[in-house]
Protein backbone atom coordinates (compact mmCIF):
# COMPACT_ATOMS: atom_id res chain seq x y z
CA UNK A 1 0.00 0.00 0.00
CA UNK A 2 1.56 3.07 -1.20
CA UNK A 3 0.92 6.13 1.04
CA UNK A 4 1.50 10.20 0.26
CA UNK A 5 2.37 12.78 3.24
CA UNK A 6 2.02 16.05 2.60
CA UNK A 7 3.72 18.58 4.94
CA UNK A 8 4.20 22.72 5.04
CA UNK A 9 7.39 23.64 4.91
CA UNK A 10 7.30 27.73 5.21
CA UNK A 11 5.58 30.43 4.80
CA UNK A 12 6.81 33.92 3.90
CA UNK A 13 4.61 36.98 3.61
CA UNK A 14 5.36 40.05 1.07
CA UNK A 15 4.03 42.82 3.05
CA UNK A 16 5.50 45.56 4.97
CA UNK A 17 3.69 44.85 8.27
CA UNK A 18 6.13 42.51 10.34
CA UNK A 19 3.61 40.98 13.11
CA UNK A 20 1.11 38.27 12.16
CA UNK A 21 -0.58 35.27 13.46
CA UNK A 22 -0.97 32.89 10.76
CA UNK A 23 -3.19 29.93 10.43
CA UNK A 24 -4.14 27.48 7.79
CA UNK A 25 -7.16 26.42 6.88
CA UNK A 26 -7.13 23.01 5.20
CA UNK A 27 -9.28 21.22 2.73
CA UNK A 28 -8.72 17.71 1.43
CA UNK A 29 -10.16 14.78 -0.59
CA UNK A 30 -11.98 12.51 2.02
CA UNK A 31 -10.19 9.24 2.04
CA UNK A 32 -12.36 6.67 1.64
CA UNK A 33 -15.29 8.64 0.11
CA UNK A 34 -15.43 10.35 -3.15
CA UNK A 35 -18.43 12.46 -2.83
CA UNK A 36 -17.18 13.96 0.46
CA UNK A 37 -14.12 16.61 1.58
CA UNK A 38 -12.39 17.11 4.99
CA UNK A 39 -11.65 20.61 6.34
CA UNK A 40 -9.49 21.65 9.31
CA UNK A 41 -7.24 24.41 10.54
CA UNK A 42 -3.43 23.87 11.63
CA UNK A 43 -1.73 24.49 13.78
CA UNK A 44 -4.30 24.36 16.76
CA UNK A 45 -4.02 27.58 17.50
CA UNK A 46 -1.97 30.41 15.51
CA UNK A 47 1.65 30.85 15.22
CA UNK A 48 3.23 34.15 15.48
CA UNK A 49 5.85 36.33 13.53
CA UNK A 50 7.86 38.67 14.86
CA UNK A 51 10.33 41.23 13.52
CA UNK A 52 12.66 38.67 14.21
CA UNK A 53 11.00 36.27 11.95
CA UNK A 54 11.41 38.71 8.78
CA UNK A 55 7.94 37.83 7.65
CA UNK A 56 9.10 34.35 7.34
CA UNK A 57 8.60 30.69 9.02
CA UNK A 58 10.14 27.70 8.41
CA UNK A 59 8.38 24.66 9.81
CA UNK A 60 10.86 22.62 8.33
CA UNK A 61 15.15 23.12 9.08
CA UNK A 62 18.41 21.03 8.05
CA UNK A 63 18.62 19.83 11.42
CA UNK A 64 18.63 15.68 11.08
CA UNK A 65 14.83 14.30 11.97
CA UNK A 66 13.41 18.05 11.34
CA UNK A 67 10.19 17.84 9.62
CA UNK A 68 7.46 20.39 8.60
CA UNK A 69 4.11 21.02 9.61
CA UNK A 70 2.27 17.98 9.09
CA UNK A 71 -0.80 18.13 7.34
CA UNK A 72 -2.12 14.75 6.38
CA UNK A 73 -0.72 10.70 5.53
CA UNK A 74 -3.03 8.85 3.51
CA UNK A 75 -3.21 6.25 0.72
CA UNK A 76 -2.83 7.45 -2.55
CA UNK A 77 -6.01 7.50 -4.37
CA UNK A 78 -6.11 5.03 -7.55
CA UNK A 79 -5.72 7.89 -10.08
CA UNK A 80 -2.40 9.27 -8.70
CA UNK A 81 -4.45 12.23 -7.85
CA UNK A 82 -5.33 14.50 -4.71
CA UNK A 83 -6.70 17.53 -4.37
CA UNK A 84 -5.32 19.61 -1.46
CA UNK A 85 -6.60 23.42 -0.91
CA UNK A 86 -4.67 25.81 1.44
CA UNK A 87 -6.02 28.69 2.70
CA UNK A 88 -3.60 31.40 4.70
CA UNK A 89 -5.44 33.59 6.87
CA UNK A 90 -4.00 35.89 9.86
CA UNK A 91 -6.15 36.29 13.15
CA UNK A 92 -6.39 40.16 14.79
CA UNK A 93 -6.32 37.71 18.36
CA UNK A 94 -2.52 36.30 19.51
CA UNK A 95 -4.99 33.18 21.24
CA UNK A 96 -7.86 32.04 19.06
CA UNK A 97 -10.41 29.52 19.36
CA UNK A 98 -9.53 27.91 15.58
CA UNK A 99 -12.37 25.22 16.68
CA UNK A 100 -14.76 28.14 16.23
CA UNK A 101 -13.90 28.40 12.34
CA UNK A 102 -15.12 24.74 11.72
CA UNK A 103 -17.75 25.99 13.15
CA UNK A 104 -18.65 28.31 11.40
CA UNK A 105 -18.09 26.35 8.55
CA UNK A 106 -20.00 23.86 9.07
CA UNK A 107 -23.39 25.88 10.23
CA UNK A 108 -22.90 28.11 6.97
CA UNK A 109 -22.95 24.58 4.86
CA UNK A 110 -26.10 23.03 7.12
CA UNK A 111 -26.98 19.82 5.84
CA UNK A 112 -23.81 19.17 4.05
CA UNK A 113 -21.73 19.16 6.97
CA UNK A 114 -21.50 16.01 8.32
CA UNK A 115 -19.91 16.34 11.36
CA UNK A 116 -16.19 16.73 13.06
CA UNK A 117 -13.42 13.73 13.18
CA UNK A 118 -10.19 13.12 14.34
CA UNK A 119 -7.48 10.11 12.79
CA UNK A 120 -8.85 10.40 9.66
CA UNK A 121 -5.52 10.97 7.45
CA UNK A 122 -2.75 9.98 9.73
CA UNK A 123 -3.85 12.66 12.93
CA UNK A 124 -5.05 11.40 15.94
CA UNK A 125 -5.58 14.98 17.87
CA UNK A 126 -6.33 17.27 15.00
CA UNK A 127 -10.31 17.55 13.86
CA UNK A 128 -11.73 17.46 10.56
CA UNK A 129 -15.04 18.93 9.61
CA UNK A 130 -16.52 16.43 6.82
CA UNK A 131 -18.40 18.05 4.08
CA UNK A 132 -20.19 17.23 0.99
CA UNK A 133 -17.79 17.56 -1.93
CA UNK A 134 -20.87 19.76 -3.69
CA UNK A 135 -20.70 22.64 -1.34
CA UNK A 136 -16.78 23.26 -1.59
CA UNK A 137 -17.41 26.36 -3.17
CA UNK A 138 -19.36 27.68 -0.42
CA UNK A 139 -16.29 27.66 1.39
CA UNK A 140 -14.90 31.02 0.44
CA UNK A 141 -17.62 32.82 0.96
CA UNK A 142 -18.19 31.73 4.48
CA UNK A 143 -14.53 32.48 5.00
CA UNK A 144 -15.76 36.08 4.00
CA UNK A 145 -18.00 36.02 6.93
CA UNK A 146 -14.83 35.54 9.78
CA UNK A 147 -13.37 38.62 10.63
CA UNK A 148 -9.79 37.25 9.95
CA UNK A 149 -7.80 38.61 7.72
CA UNK A 150 -7.10 36.50 4.17
CA UNK A 151 -3.66 36.46 3.03
CA UNK A 152 -4.76 34.29 -0.31
CA UNK A 153 -5.35 30.89 -0.99
CA UNK A 154 -3.24 28.10 -3.32
CA UNK A 155 -3.37 24.73 -4.67
CA UNK A 156 -1.95 21.96 -3.80
CA UNK A 157 -3.09 19.20 -6.15
CA UNK A 158 -0.63 16.90 -6.68
CA UNK A 159 -0.72 14.22 -9.74
CA UNK A 160 1.50 11.34 -8.47
CA UNK A 161 3.35 11.47 -11.74
CA UNK A 162 6.99 9.58 -13.09
CA UNK A 163 8.58 12.39 -10.85
CA UNK A 164 8.04 10.53 -7.62
CA UNK A 165 9.53 6.89 -9.00
CA UNK A 166 13.30 8.52 -8.43
CA UNK A 167 12.26 11.32 -5.50
CA UNK A 168 10.99 10.20 -1.90
CA UNK A 169 10.28 13.69 -1.58
CA UNK A 170 9.39 16.25 -3.68
CA UNK A 171 9.45 20.29 -2.80
CA UNK A 172 6.52 22.92 -3.99
CA UNK A 173 6.63 26.63 -4.36
CA UNK A 174 3.41 28.64 -4.82
CA UNK A 175 2.39 31.65 -4.57
CA UNK A 176 -0.75 32.67 -2.49
CA UNK A 177 -3.77 34.70 -4.46
CA UNK A 178 -2.63 37.12 -1.43
CA UNK A 179 1.10 38.71 -0.61
CA UNK A 180 2.40 35.04 0.87
CA UNK A 181 4.04 32.27 -1.12
CA UNK A 182 4.06 28.77 -0.07
CA UNK A 183 6.96 25.80 0.27
CA UNK A 184 5.22 22.72 1.11
CA UNK A 185 6.61 18.89 0.44
CA UNK A 186 4.89 15.62 -1.10
CA UNK A 187 6.54 12.31 0.03
CA UNK A 188 5.55 9.23 -1.37
CA UNK A 189 6.07 5.76 1.09
CA UNK A 190 6.05 2.61 -0.83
Amino acid sequence: MTKVRLEIDEVNIHRPKKRWNLYFLVVAEHPTENDKMIVTTLPQQPFRLSKRHDNSFQFDTDEVGSEGLFVLSRELPEDRELNVQIYLRHSRKETRDLGEILSDVESGIGGDAFGIVTDIVGTTTVPWLVIAKKSISMIGKILTKIPDRKLGFLSAFESFGKEFENEFEIDRKKDFTGDASLVYSWSVDE
